[in-house]
């Protein structure tokens, strides 16, 4: 399995932890061959000036994160910028879109630059628009003044459409590069700091860029379009947003639910109208918050617009639609990614053969079925729990320790506090308990 050391460095150190890995996912991506051509369609049509509204829906544990992150990195691949937010009441509440639009930008990445990388975008869009005066031939360097209008019109005219809705937007662009040119830092980072999103700018920077106030919901909108103009502008491909665990919203106060779910069906209305090209939006979300009374159902127009009917069979789902659904692993997929996991783990130990020799396909598929005993049987949600021990409990040793065999020294044991709410309850089906994995009947 061809990966660069650097790569299975932070693909083992995250799975090591139980958490998601931000790189490398093509290598640990299973089950999601049928999705991919649709996705790769939609990355390609958005590439084109269309806009794309995803929904996903499974279980806890299905890896709708994962997915999520697996189409993050796939489109930057494919040179777009991205932003992964996770929804939260308290810090990124859905219905104050000026919060959402905040988060996108301290969560902005390229596959060159980490979070937050809004200010490495402007100005190299700046610096494109200079490319341009000069091939132009409108002004030269040698006259500042007038090479300095001169990127200032053609700033404005790129972003015609946007100042109609959200005049602020290039006001604060154009204070931020006059302040830039007067070396004026403090001016120039409030100044970046509100075109994020960033509340509590000082009013002394906002009236001197003649703006007045904070980012408001609508203001959010029309940024947004303009951080879509420069991504464009400066070679970007457009901009995929996923917005995870959607679910949450079932929790809070009926009040800012009904606001949320509102604001979700804007977005929806909004990129269906054109009004977003080159925005992918994705979020992610449980069954229950897709169809139960206090989800999606609630907001009957939001419910009919991502509406698709998963009565059928799953090998049959349609990965283009509005609506996705992962169906979560079976003992054999859990096998795969156990397998795939050993492997990479393997192509950057000196121990190698050693590792495949004791940890084989047989000793995975005895792990998996044992970790998803250990959580009522269903395997469905294991997989976290799953790579986790087979990287720290079981690989590790096997690595560091010549002696160590784990179907003999080995007692896989599931503490509650290692698991999360939906493992938890799935433990809860039946009894947590430290065991051999040798115990585990698998009738062979």
């Amino acid at each position: 399995m061809e990966i660069s050391p650097r790569r299975r460095r932070e693909v083992i150190d995250a799975l090591r932890r139980g958490t998601v890995p931000q790189q490398g996912l093509d290598v640990l991506a299973v089950g999601l061959d049928n999705f991919e051509p649709a996705i790769s369609q939609e990355l390609e049509s958005v590439a084109r000036g269309g806009a794309v509204f995803k929904a996903v829906r499974g279980e806890y544990g299905s890896g709708k994160t994962f997915f999520a992150r697996w189409l993050v990195e796939a489109a930057k691949k494919r040179g777009f910028a991205t932003a992964e937010i996770q929804v939260s009441e308290t810090e990124t509440p859905l219905h104050r879109l000026e919060t959402v639009y905040r988060r996108v930008t301290e969560n902005l990445a390229t596959s060159e630059f980490a979070p937050s990388a809004l200010r490495e975008i402007v100005d190299g869009w700046f610096y494109a628009l200079e490319q341009d005066v000069i091939a132009a031939g409108s002004a030269s360097r040698e006259d500042p003044d007038a090479f300095d209008a001169a990127v200032v019109a053609l700033m404005e005219r790129r972003l015609e459409g946007v100042t109609r809705t959200a005049p602020a937007f290039s006001a604060v662009l154009r204070g931020y590069r006059e302040a830039l040119l007067d070396a004026d830092v403090g001016q120039a980072e409030g100044l970046l700091a509100w075109l994020g999103g960033q509340p509590h700018v000082a009013a002394s920077i906002r009236r001197a860029a003649g703006i007045r106030g904070e980012l408001d919901h609508f203001g959010a909108l029309g940024s947004l379009q303009g951080l879509l103009t420069i991504l464009r502008d400066s070679e970007y491909k457009g901009l995929v947003v996923v917005l995870d665990e959607v679910e949450t919203l079932q929790r809070v106060r009926s009040d800012v639910r009904e606001k949320s779910l509102n604001a979700l069906r804007q977005l929806v209305d909004e990129v269906d109208a054109g009004r977003f090209p080159g925005l992918y939006i994705l979020i992610t979300g449980t069954p229950a918050f897709y169809d139960g009374s206090q989800g999606m159902q609630r907001l009957q127009p939001l419910a009919q617009r991502l509406a698709v009917d998963f009565s059928t069979d799953s090998r049959f789902d349609n990965p283009r639609a509005a609506q996705i659904r992962l169906a979560g692993f079976s003992h054999e997929s859990l096998m795969e990614l156990g397998c795939r996991v050993r492997d990479i783990y393997a192509s950057g130990s000196d121990t190698s053969n050693r590792i495949v020799s004791i940890v084989d396909d047989s000793y995975v598929g005895v792990l998996a079925r044992a970790i998803s005993g250990e959580l009522g049987g269903r395997t469905g949600v294991a997989p976290r729990l799953f790579v986790k021990k087979l990287v720290g409990d079981v690989l590790d040793r096997v690595d560091q320790f010549p002696d160590f065999d784990p179907r003999r020294d080995y007692a896989l044991t599931v503490a509650n506090g290692e698991l999360n709410e939906s493992e938890r309850a799935a433990s809860k089906m039946g009894e947590v308990r430290g065991r051999s994995v040798d115990d585990v009947d698998l009738d062979f």
